[in-house]
């Protein structure tokens, strides 16, 4: 990294940005605002050799983000968790908007290839549209159980006609979600690939498409580990701790497992390993998180030699 690179760090909110760059001095809160992000890219200047980063926050950082990009400057979200453990480890417990925006710098400066950058539109489009699928799934799920567990009948035609809007607005997302990913030829390319994978359906290969676009370009350790799939070692001196699993992207690891269920019974590659891990004895859970790790070292396989499915 030149020596001359200037870390920038950005702590988003609602309504107002906070900045900091050490030159700058004290950090410097700006409105939320397409005037308010135009008046950040006017002071920080010229983007060459500047480095920006920000966190994750519900999407109030896309807009920020956005302009940035447009205007040239190098922009990486960077992981929250790893923000505030690098702080932790500094001695820094406060936490306060400037504060924050001073860690983030600090963290970008040591860690100068962290984070990711902006997605395409489409992809930032179809995970809205998974993540309102997400949403309303487990509105369902709700609801559902309270009308099992209800003893009245008082509300019971309320109950059915908000889970038939549900059902509804889930079919409905499960549709646009389908035309967005078949309107974009590469994007529907992945999609073919994914799907021909026996337990791969288009919910789990619409949140790979669009929440992990790494797949195809990494290795099969690396990719299992972004799921949070790579067992992680627990050893000191003599002492061999159990490997578990952990970290990694919370939602994709969840939908890997419940496809692990349908592709132990489905995919005629991983039914066999799957009797094979219960022979020796493996409990049911372990059996399914393997099963998890496979179909996704699978998928990054296929998708990087652009193949579809072929059992074994």
């Amino acid at each position: 990294m030149a020596q001359n690179t200037r870390f920038i760090g950005i702590d988003v909110g609602k309504f107002e940005i906070c900045v900091y760059r050490e030159d700058l001095g004290t950090p410097t809160p700006f409105p939320n605002t397409e005037k308010g992000h135009a008046n950040l890219a006017q002071i920080l200047g010229d983007p060459t050799g500047q480095i920006v980063a920000l966190e994750p926050t519900g999407g109030c950082e896309w807009a920020v983000w956005e302009a940035l990009e447009a205007a040239g400057f190098d922009v990486r979200q960077v992981s929250a968790a790893h923000v505030r453990n690098f702080a932790r480890s500094l001695g820094n417990l406060a936490k306060t908007d400037p504060l924050d925006a001073r860690m983030i710098a600090r963290f970008i400066a040591f860690r100068p290839n962290a984070g990711r950058r902006l997605p395409l539109k489409i992809l930032r489009d179809l995970n809205v549209l998974t993540t309102k699928r997400q949403q309303l799934l487990a509105c369902k799920k709700k609801l559902t159980c309270q009308m099992k567990q209800r003893g009245s009948s008082a509300v019971d035609a309320l109950d059915q006609a908000h889970l038939a809007l549900l059902v509804e607005q889930i079919s409905e997302l499960e549709t646009r979600i389908g035309q967005l990913t078949g309107s974009d030829e590469r994007l529907d390319r992945r999609a073919k690939v994914l799907r021909s994978i026996p337990g791969v359906g288009p919910v789990l290969s619409a949140a790979l498409i669009g929440q992990m676009p790494e797949p195809g370009a990494l290795g099969e350790k690396q990719v299992a580990a972004l799921v949070g799939l790579a067992p992680m070692n627990s050893d000191s001196g003599k002492y061999a701790g159990k490997r578990r699993i952990r970290g990694g992207r919370t939602n994709l690891r969840h939908l890997l497992y419940q496809a692990a269920l349908a592709a132990s019974n489905h995919n005629p590659t991983l039914a066999v390993f799957a009797k094979r891990l219960k022979a020796q004895g493996k409990p049911h859970k372990r059996v399914l998180i393997a099963l998890a790790r496979k179909l996704i070292i699978i998928a990054n396989a296929l998708l990087a030699k652009n193949a579809v499915w072929k059992a074994q």
